[in-house]
């Protein structure tokens, strides 16, 4: 065995364990999927989709120690009596329990009260409109005409409508289920198609508080905004919403990107600190500031912890998310403390962009590179007040919808998609108001819109 052939045999074996490596640190890479699998504790998954859930608390906030359920000196709830009863029902005894002499005549006096709270028997009511016609003496046949809204020999009214709404997209129920539910409990007979025409209907009377409310969400100095994809006659599309502390608008999309929010805000948010989770559409979206969702941030660090234990650039940059939220807490933006730790905050935060983890880790790598993007959008809520460091309500105000898909299903047609997103809008705007829902759609049903709020 010569030296040239003890040579090329190096080369060949030192190029195969230089494949060998690569390959090896793929397939690492590709087992930390299922080593580290992602759920609600360390990603965006809901709960519901997790496998083998632990049993231990998944929410990012750390345990008080205080006992589960009502805690100590809390002011405690009852039914009250009510102080004008609509029926009273006088009970005198009639004869003596001890002798059986008649008491009927004699003075009697009260001794005890007790109510009974119900509901009375569910009938709806039928109101006939009968035009009559009457000749004047100069020969002219005058007839009289009916209200407004009453257009056909028979139709549903205002009440009914408001009710089909309410138990559409407050109450979730299919179709189905409310033709039954308006026929057992109301003894109102409707089909299904009955049903989407009254929710056609309701809705083109929301248009103007829709509107109304996109503009006061316009006008805001902190908004909130998320997405969430839908089913729509099979297809994928999309329900934005864009809130703030008092109103919700949600809209309708058939796409996740730019040309949504283009389509239903040109000219952006110039004016306002716009709170998101960090999707590109949203980070391109103009506004005067911007604020990357914390919750999100937390959740995904947990994740690439577990991936790479070894991992000091991640822990580092989680205590520094914790500390920026616990320092949030104190509320005293002037205080010189305040200052001073925010802006040690701040010097943190330059450190660890300036000294990135190691390449080898590269989801942690890909994070690390989405947080030199959004640098200036982490920590905004620190020096603006009233803006919150999570999109919490955002995800709050776009819950509704999965839960309606998972009770109803998908929506049909992109007009009953857009019907829930107008209908829904005004429910969490009056939920925001303190107002109640189901009056509020009543009186939208009339057509008493200055009422509504």
């Amino acid at each position: 065995m010569n030296l040239e052939y003890l040579i090329r045999r190096l080369d060949e074996l030192e190029k195969r364990v230089v494949f060998l490596e690569k390959e090896n640190a793929m397939l690492r890479e590709r087992l930390s999927k299922y080593e580290n699998p992602k759920n609600s504790r360390n990603s965006s998954i809901p709960p519901s989709k997790d496998e083998n859930r632990p049993k231990t608390n998944q929410s990012l906030r750390k345990s008080t120690g205080k006992n589960v359920g009502g805690q100590k000196g809390r002011e405690g709830k009852t039914l009250e009596m009510i102080s004008f009863p609509d029926v009273m029902i006088e009970l005198h005894p009639d004869y003596c329990n001890n002798c059986g002499t008649s008491l009927i005549g004699s003075k009697s006096t009260k001794e005890q009260t007790r109510q009974i709270i119900d509901t009375p028997v569910i009938k709806a009511t039928v109101t006939e409109y009968q035009v009559y016609s009457k000749t004047c003496s100069c020969g002219c046949k005058t007839m009289s005409s009916f209200p407004q809204g009453v257009n056909a020999p028979v139709s549903y009214g205002e009440n009914i409508e408001a009710l089909v709404a309410y138990f559409h997209a407050r109450q979730y129920l299919p179709f189905a289920r409310m033709k039954e539910l308006l026929n057992d409990a109301f003894g109102v007979q409707i089909s299904e198609g009955g049903i989407h025409c009254l929710l056609n209907r309701f809705a083109q009377k929301t248009t103007p508080i829709y509107q109304m409310i996109k503009q006061c969400v316009q006008e805001s100095r902190v908004i909130g905004t998320d997405e969430t994809g839908v089913k729509v006659n099979g297809d994928k599309h999309w329900l934005w919403t864009w809130q703030t502390q008092d109103f919700t608008f949600i809209a309708h999309s058939d796409n996740r990107g730019s040309a949504t929010i283009n389509r239903e805000f040109p000219q952006g948010f110039p004016q306002a600190t716009l709170v998101h989770d960090g999707w590109r559409a949203q980070l391109k979206t103009v506004s005067k500031n911007h604020q990357s969702c914390l919750a999100h941030l937390q959740r995904s660090l947990n994740y690439l912890n577990e991936c790479y234990a070894d991992n000091k650039w991640g822990q580092k940059f989680k205590k520094l998310l914790h500390d920026s939220l616990e320092l949030h807490q104190t509320l005293d933006f002037n205080s010189e403390k305040y200052l001073s730790e925010r802006q040690a905050i701040i010097q943190n935060l330059d450190y660890l962009v300036d000294n990135p983890p190691d390449k080898k880790h590269k989801k942690l790598y890909t994070f690390f590179k989405r947080m030199c993007k959004e640098k200036e959008h982490l920590f905004t809520f620190l020096f603006v007040p009233k803006v919150p460091p999570d999109n919490n309500a955002s995800e709050r105000a776009i819950r509704n919808v999965k839960v309606k898909q998972k009770i109803s299903g998908q929506f049909k047609t992109s007009q009953t998609a857009q019907n829930f997103a107008q209908i829904r809008s005004v429910i969490d705007t009056a939920i925001k108001k303190g107002v109640n829902v189901l009056e509020t759609l009543s009186i939208i049903a009339k057509g008493q819109f200055e009422l509504a709020y």
